[in-house]
């Protein structure tokens, strides 16, 4: 029998290939430094996160770290136990003023600052981010070039324009712009703006109970949209999430811009490489009709369990932080193009001259680092039930696109659906132990 203090580990499987094994050989690597620990890591869906953890509660052996998709922090939250304890506490509450635990360096301070707006939720970082990326835009340049267009566009406004001289240029394509009909773009879309979907802070003053879809940055997002497809310059396939669909044609020339995850700038560079053509990577495009509110991430963070004794819990800490040191940062950038979680990954890419040589994969920690109306980074919605709500919203635009619905008329019935669901959420979490009121008894309204 082993004398080794074990730590559960249950993390996010991205199902990308042989992702799991990465984390494998780092579980073994930490062992090699502390042999008094035995790390077991379990892969579960990111999407069954949630639900796997809630089982492994009620039959008592939940994990001491579990990875949550940022959409499902609102669960990680909530979370409670039989008897209405919650099921994990704030990781910076369980560090303390420490600047190491069991000899591991305290990453918390260095999250860069995007990070930590992400997963602070009612005032303390709650979680520790692992995998984190952003929405940009992906140029063909030398496309552009031949258009005439001499700048990479940075408005909606620009953008259209650009894209209206590449299909008239002589032998442009009959498209100019693709991404995928997916939720991820509407969270940019919103955040660019300043714009909310839900009450109380958009859920980040207290848990969001109200939704609406019809907002005038929801509205002038859409609107902007349709119009592309209407005019012949956004090229959809009919497929909600159509992620490969939207490369391939970029990859092929086929279009001169393309909007995506920053996890697609490596081979996206590749691609450019192969075809011979330039690339430019660069922010999220946004409304020129009202000022710059930044950009938001998404990606996976690492929850504590809370109640842990005391070799357990530093132990369990000690992992969190090794996982994201500099050097296992930088290498998950490199291995996957993840946007490095601390100044210090970011700074040893630097010195060891890999932004030199892959130039394209400075962009996303730059428009994270974009200068916003307010100085302060943007954080995106805490949402019960966000995943699907998401979904909703890219039905909602799919009827638009592919049967011309009217926008605010579509945009109506998804925010009563994505009401239906949220009200089920919040039934389904009365005992929420972070359930604090809006100070001062303000009401509850989306603005």
């Amino acid at each position: 029998m082993s004398d080794r203090t074990v730590v559960e580990a249950w993390l996010a499987d991205l199902t990308f290939p042989r992702y799991m094994d990465t984390l494998y050989a780092r579980a073994r690597r930490f062992e090699q430094a502390h042999p008094e620990y035995e790390i077991r890591i379990r892969g579960i869906n990111f999407e069954d996160m949630p639900g796997a953890v809630a089982r492994g509660v009620r039959e008592g052996r939940a994990p001491a770290i579990a990875e949550y998709y940022y959409t499902e922090t609102p669960n990680a939250l909530d979370a409670v136990d039989p008897a209405g304890r919650p099921v994990f506490t704030s990781v910076s509450a369980a560090v303390g003023d420490r600047t190491e635990v069991l000899g591991e360096r305290v990453v918390l301070d260095d999250v860069l600052p995007a990070l930590r707006a992400q997963y602070t939720c009612y005032g303390e970082l709650r979680s520790l981010p692992t995998v984190a990326t952003t929405y940009l835009l992906f140029t063909n340049a030398t496309m552009l070039k031949a258009a005439g267009v001499p700048e990479v566009p940075e408005t909606w406004q620009d953008l259209r324009a650009a894209c209206e001289r590449v299909v008239a240029a002589p032998g442009g394509p009959p498209h100019a712009i693709g991404w995928a009909n997916h939720g991820i773009p509407f969270a940019h879309a919103m955040a660019v703006q300043g714009g909310k979907i839900a009450d109380n802070g958009n859920g980040r003053l207290a848990p969001a109970v109200g939704l609406d879809f019809t907002g005038p940055e929801m509205l002038a997002w859409v609107s902007w949209w349709r119009g592309l497809h209407k005019d012949g310059l956004y090229q959809y396939s009919g497929e909600m999430g159509d992620w490969f669909g939207t490369f391939e044609l970029f990859a092929g020339q086929r279009l001169a811009f393309r909007m995506s995850s920053s996890n697609d700038v490596g081979a996206t560079a590749e691609a450019a490489g192969a075809a011979g053509f330039e690339l430019a990577v660069t922010r999220f495009p946004y409304n020129a009709d009202v000022p710059y509110r930044g950009n938001v991430v998404a990606g996976t963070s690492l929850w504590l369990a809370d109640g842990l004794d005391e070799p357990t819990r530093d132990g369990a800490l000690a992992f969190m932080q090794f996982l994201a040191n500099p050097e296992n940062a930088a290498e998950y950038h490199k291995e996957h193009s993840f946007i490095p979680v601390t100044r210090s990954a970011s700074a040893l890419l630097e010195r060891e001259g890999w932004f030199d040589r892959h130039p394209h994969d400075r962009a996303p920690e730059c428009q994270l680092d974009e200068k916003t109306a307010d100085g302060e980074p943007t954080a995106g919605a805490l949402v019960g039930d966000h995943f699907k709500i998401q979904d909703l919203l890219a039905a909602a635009v799919h009827d638009m696109l592919v049967h011309d619905v009217d926008p605010l008329e579509r945009l109506t019935a998804a925010s009563a659906e994505a009401q239906a669901l949220l009200d089920r959420y919040v039934a389904e979490h009365p005992s929420s132990p972070w359930r604090p009121t809006p100070a001062g008894g303000e009401e509850s309204n989306i603005a």
